[in-house]
């Protein structure tokens, strides 16, 4: 068949599909072999290759390269990548090797289990194996937490070969139904990282459990908890890590950018960065620190005229896919979230993130810009920062091994001061409405929370931090060029806020109109540049130290103040020497390092200062690690842990209650006498959909309810009568038996066991003589039911005639 025939076939286009022949005589002479590197050559079957053409996926992902071929080994895998970076098509592509073709044997159960964090990410993980695997003739079936149990408990009837479930629910659905999952050859926990640090440990415990020791476990995340190191070492069987630089790996098309702020005035730099840089039609997502901040700036933004919706662990579940839908399908540009709620969220369409709060960890800060600038994309990420964030913005450019330069405006500085302080007013203009009043002084307090949950920056950084200049930041040139004029940036969107204050802008800018165009008459002092002027004038004001202090103005002579003052200083003039010298040589010393890079940029090689060189007594001297280290830590086998230790990432929740889990309660022991761990509450609990903290082993029996009112029993035993009838005595003889109920020891007891017996004697097949007498039966039965009924009507009738005769007798 040439190719013109196979294009007239609909549905076919191989030629399109870049496959290597390898048995071409002509290939090779003059040029060098095309490689593949496709997944053509991973030796997939034809329904999976098939389907993965279909979906327009032709050369693999780094992490699909790395991955797929290691989980069709059997390996057990925890592999670790950015969010979008193909981890779905990683564990389908396996399972559908895995699983072949549909089984659905009597007793048997689902072979492969994906459990996700979410239900958003549950069902995008359904429909991405349904699109996946459409040429594949397997079962799947989706449970999902807030959906109803019977039609769940009906799903799991149909013995489907694949689950993909939230753990909670399907937890619930083992315990009701009693589920072995002897079946299960192939687990996959997605977005493992979330699941732990959503309190999903227990019911991922109890669920593991249940499965049998030879399944195949699949864990992918985009960070590496604590917990979830445990687990992965306690459960898997030699596991192997794959890391594809997911911590220290930004975008190169990604540009990110840091503004300072006093802290007061966050809410403001978010107005303006909303209104006067990034575009209204640009979708944007910012990153807060607590449920409770998500909740103020949705509130704040929409008070601002700013559509937006609002994600955070704790909303109900319908609310969240419904303000998910929202952003996804650009029906609003604002998406505000916290770190644990935007877990897993697909947005490959994402412009801008903003760092609302600075995270704890660089790691997180990588997981949050990664975001943005997927698929070749450009994009941009904004992080306000104050003081107590100095510390913790070096540790993160000592991570990326990135210069942090004050003077560079294209990355790191200041809003415009008349703009920030037209937007702080309008803030504290919005706090004080009724509506957002209770949540900013919630927010307050969740802030002093967060602030103590949060993980403490490095000791070098802290000590960086005391010598960062912020009198040195100028004007970010994003304002700059998306707000020429100042009066006029500052108005910029604000014609339908209410209040004085736009008013009174507009005004001011009308009457000093006139005196700005006498100003603009040249002189000397023009050429100065304003920007740099005012911070030299604030560099000044803030340097300034008085000599005198309040106690010694306009004392008298013999003033008790005085005297106190001149002795503190006559006692403490030492210590105050002592200080200015050492603040002095630390001067000296930066100054001395910014000249010998200096010398060393220029090439000016000079004689390199070295210590004299100690002694070392080889005989006696102990280093820190044997000499072969290294060559035993190639040769180990087993070296997942000291992996995961370098890899490992926890994120704080965003509530309280979270928060507080996160730190290691400890309390303090009498006999002991020294401080103790608390041992968890909750070890072995599991938290209900509403909220409430049960046994993981709590059975309500909605199952058993359920089969007696669906009579399944009665339905499997007239399918295995009609199956051993086919199959003949051998197959009737082999069938499942039917768990009988048990009855009570009273009347109803003994004639609902009867009524039962009776329904399961109608299942056999019956003699044309009996078909005949149960007719007869049944048609005498009607007929005495039809004389009775007619019976009843005539008495009824002569009743009400006879009630009628003594009404007109009276």
């Amino acid at each position: 068949m040439s190719v013109m025939a196979l294009d007239e076939v609909p549905g076919f286009t191989l030629y399109k599909a870049e496959v290597d022949y390898d048995d071409d005589p002509d290939k090779g002479k003059g040029k060098g072999k095309k490689k593949s590197g496709g997944f053509q050559a991973m030796g997939l079957s034809a329904p999976v290759l098939k389907g993965i053409l279909k979906m327009g996926y032709k050369i693999p992902t780094p992490i699909q390269r790395k991955t797929i071929p290691l989980i069709m080994d059997g390996r057990d895998v925890v592999a670790m990548a950015k969010t979008g970076s193909g981890k779905t098509g990683c564990f389908l592509i396996p399972m559908f090797e895995k699983l072949k073709q549909r089984e659905a044997k009597a007793g048997g159960g689902a072979r492969a289990l994906i459990l996700s964090p979410t239900r958003e990410l549950a069902i995008q993980t359904y429909k991405f194996l349904k699109h996946l695997g459409r040429f594949m003739d397997l079962k799947s079936i989706l449970v999902l937490g807030g959906d109803s149990m019977d039609s769940q408990f009906a799903a799991v009837h149909t013995l489907p070969d694949v689950i993909v479930a939230t753990p909670g629910r399907f937890l619930h659905l083992c315990v009701e139904m009693d589920l072995k999952l002897s079946s299960v050859q192939y687990c996959v926990l997605d977005e493992a990282d979330r699941l732990f640090e959503m309190g999903f440990g227990e019911q991922l415990t109890e669920t593991i459990k249940r499965l049998p020791e030879s399944r195949q476990m699949v864990l992918f995340s985009a960070t590496l908890p604590k917990q979830m190191v445990d687990f992965a070492t306690a459960g898997l069987c030699q596991p192997v890590l794959i890391r594809l630089d997911v911590e220290s790996k930004i975008p190169d098309t990604l540009d990110l950018k840091y503004i300072y702020c006093r802290p007061a005035e966050r809410y403001a730099t978010l107005l303006v960065l909303l209104r006067d840089v990034i575009p209204s039609t640009a979708q944007t997502v910012i990153f807060a620190g607590t449920q409770h901040h998500v909740e103020l700036i949705s509130l704040m933004l929409t008070k601002a005229g700013v559509p937006n919706s609002h994600v955070y662990s704790g909303l109900d579940a319908s609310a969240r896919k419904i303000n998910t839908a929202k952003f996804t399908h650009r029906k609003v540009n604002v998406l505000v979230v916290t770190d644990v709620a935007a877990r897993g969220l697909d947005i490959p369409t994402l412009d801008y993130v903003i760092n609302l709060h600075f995270p704890g960890k660089p790691k997180l800060f990588i997981h949050r810009v990664g975001r943005c600038a997927r698929a070749g994309r450009s994009g941009t990420a904004y992080s306000i920062f104050s003081n107590d964030d100095i510390a913790h913005l070096i540790d993160l450019h000592m991570f990326l091994n990135r210069p942090l330069n004050l003077a560079d405006r294209k990355t790191i500085g200041i809003v415009p001061p008349d703009t920030q302080e037209t937007e702080h007013l309008l803030v504290q203009e919005y706090v004080t409405h009724v509506d957002l009043a209770t949540a900013y002084r919630v927010s307050n307090n969740a802030y002093k929370q967060y602030f103590v949950t949060r993980p403490a920056a490095s000791a070098a950084s802290n000590k960086r931090a005391k010598n960062f200049k912020i009198d040195e930041l100028g004007v970010l040139e994003d304002f700059l060029q998306g707000n020429t004029d100042p009066l006029d940036g500052g108005a910029k969107g604000k014609k339908t806020k209410k209040g004085k204050l736009i008013s009174i802008t507009k005004a001011k800018a009308k009457e000093d109109a006139p005196k700005q165009e006498v100003k603009k008459v040249p002189t000397a002092s023009s050429t100065v540049d304003a920007d740099a002027f005012r911070n030299d004038f604030l560099a000044r004001m803030k340097s300034y130290r008085p000599q005198a202090t309040i106690f010694e103005l306009n004392p008298k002579a013999h003033a008790r103040e005085l005297v106190a003052m001149t002795q503190k200083r006559e006692a403490d003039e030492a210590k105050i020497e002592k200080h200015k010298r050492k603040l002095a040589e630390l001067d000296a010393e930066e100054q001395e390092k910014l000249n010998s890079k200096a010398n060393e940029n220029e090439g000016e090689q000079g004689p390199k200062r070295r210590k004299g060189a100690t002694a070392r007594d080889e005989e006696h001297f102990i280093a820190y690690q044997a000499k072969d280290a290294a060559e035993e830590d190639g040769y180990a086998i087993d070296n997942f842990a000291r992996q995961a230790n370098s890899a490992e990432l926890s994120v704080v929740g965003d509530t309280a209650e979270g928060q507080r889990m996160h730190r290691q309660l400890q309390k303090w022991d009498r006999k002991k006498k020294k401080m103790v761990n608390v041992e968890n509450p909750r070890a072995g609990k599991i938290r209900t959909e509403h909220g409430v903290w049960i046994a993981a082993s709590y059975k309500t029996g909605r199952y058993d309810k359920w089969k007696e009112r669906t009579k399944v029993d009665e339905k499997l035993m007239a399918e295995q009568a009609q199956a051993s009838d086919d199959e003949g005595g051998e197959a009737g003889a082999s069938a499942v038996p039917i768990v009988q109920r048990q009855y009570p020891h009273t009347h109803w007891g003994r004639h609902n066991a009867k009524a039962d017996l009776r329904k399961l004697r109608d299942l056999d097949l019956k003699t044309p003589e009996q078909i005949v007498k149960k007719r007869l039966e049944k048609e005498t039965k009607q007929e005495r039911e039809k004389a009775a009924r007619l019976k009843n009507i005539q008495r009824k009738k002569r009743a009400l005639a006879k009630r009628k005769g003594k009404g007109k007798g009276k």
